[in-house]
């Protein structure tokens, strides 16, 4: 194999990569494991069963974003911002009495994540690799 051929390869490979129906799969399936990640740990953590905030719990598109391809995982609850990081607890009278802590559902998520997204995007590469001829 030429260094020309080589070079033709690779840049082929990357426009596969960039362009691909396979990459975009590839993380839509990534985000839909981290919505049903997220979904378990708001189970554990959340005792209080009251409103949709486990139903609004989704899973994005994917998107390019400052020239990458992401997937979003995110809550249509109006209240998730409330679970996630805490709010003052008023009363009738408009005075605040205490503070609920936050259950930083979606940051402890990601965290548990990060390791199994690593260990798949490499097995996605190399499986992208064998495919066109380089392994």
């Amino acid at each position: 194999m030429s260094l020309d051929q080589l070079s033709k390869d690779l840049l082929k490979l990357a426009g596969d990569i960039k362009n691909g129906k396979e990459t975009k799969s590839f993380l839509k399936k990534e985000g839909i494991k981290l919505k049903n990640k997220t979904i378990s740990v708001a189970k554990s953590r959340i005792k209080k069963k009251t409103g949709n905030y486990i139903k609004g719990i989704k899973s994005g598109k994917v998107y390019e974003y400052q020239g990458a391809y992401a997937c979003r995982t995110y809550s249509t609850a109006p209240h998730a911002h409330l679970i996630e990081y805490g709010h003052a607890i008023i009363d009738r009278n408009g005075k605040g009495h205490d503070r609920q802590r936050g259950y930083n559902v979606f940051e402890t998520a990601k965290k548990n994540f990060e390791g199994e997204f690593e260990s798949d995007t490499e097995n996605f590469l190399d499986n992208l690799l064998m495919n066109n001829g380089f392994k």
